[in-house]
């Protein structure tokens, strides 16, 4: 399966955002499906704390942490030494060919990864094949193109369509999120549960943070030279866009949220 590059690379501007994810926040639609005992393998692991958090729903279960970037399992296994994951195995693997036998798993959980590449269905395809009968996949993936925020900023709605720009160029999908049902459909599934949630980031904190994250993102992070190397923004655009960013999160009445479609599908 051809291989699309992943347009926010793994600058700390993007891990510190995967960092932060945890199951209340962005497992929320899967928390009530998990039981002591099962078995979960989670996609696109990332630097693992999400992966570690729904561990500790399904403990004393086995849980597998996979990505195909060594240095962030690396990185998810130092994070699983640090909180005592001792039962969370954490695998370099390719998303298309799952090193796992079918039907190993009772729960298959990937967030924020089908956006990222060329051909989801083929990657829910390959998550069904991996999950028992009976268990459950479940996908989130944000929904680019309906980001909100207030104030308005022209430069920031110019920075979000250059980060469209560049997906689309990628074969990646920024609009995910309400694709999930009729991906999970065409993969076969018979149950589809779909359902939707937000972050939302309006506090002096939380604008902080997620401005600074996304204004470093286009000037210092993979992010940025793709952006550059296709042609899609300069770099005084790029420097115009995280001066946005942060005139966002310093303004007290910045508000921003991000909807994301769910799914959970079996069968």
């Amino acid at each position: 399966m051809p291989d699309v590059p992943y347009a926010h690379g793994h600058h700390d501007s993007v891990l510190r955002s995967h960092r932060w994810r945890t199951a209340a926040n962005s497992a929320a639609y899967l928390l009530p499906r998990l039981v002591p005992g099962q078995a979960l393998l989670d996609v696109g692991c990332g630097p693992g704390t999400l992966t570690c958090d729904l561990a500790r729903a399904v403990a004393p279960g086995r849980v597998v942490g996979v990505d195909a970037a060594p240095g962030v399992v690396d990185l998810a296994r130092a994070h699983a030494a640090e909180v005592d994951a001792d039962g969370v195995v954490f695998e370099v693997a390719d998303l298309f060919a799952l090193p796992f036998s079918e039907g190993t798993f009772d729960v298959v959980h990937a967030h924020q990864v089908l956006q990222h590449v060329a051909d989801p269905v083929a990657a829910l395809v390959e998550l069904r094949r991996v999950c028992r009968p009976g268990g459950t996949v479940a996908v989130r993936d944000a929904d680019y193109p309906t980001f909100t925020w207030s104030p308005d900023d022209p430069v920031l709605e110019r920075a979000v369509a250059a980060y469209g720009s560049l997906t689309r160029s990628l074969g990646a999908h920024w609009d995910a999120g309400r694709r999930l049902l009729g991906w999970s459909r065409a993969a076969g599934f018979t149950e589809v549960v779909p359902s939707a949630s937000a972050w939302c980031f309006a506090t002096s904190a939380e604008r902080e943070w997620w401005g600074g994250l996304w204004a470093d993102r286009f000037t210092d992070s993979d992010l940025a030279g793709q952006l550059l190397d296709r042609g899609i923004a300069s770099r005084s655009e790029l420097a115009g866009f995280g001066a946005a960013w942060r005139r966002w999160a310093g303004d007290p009445d910045g508000w921003f949220a991000v909807l994301h479609g769910e799914v959970l599908a079996a069968g």
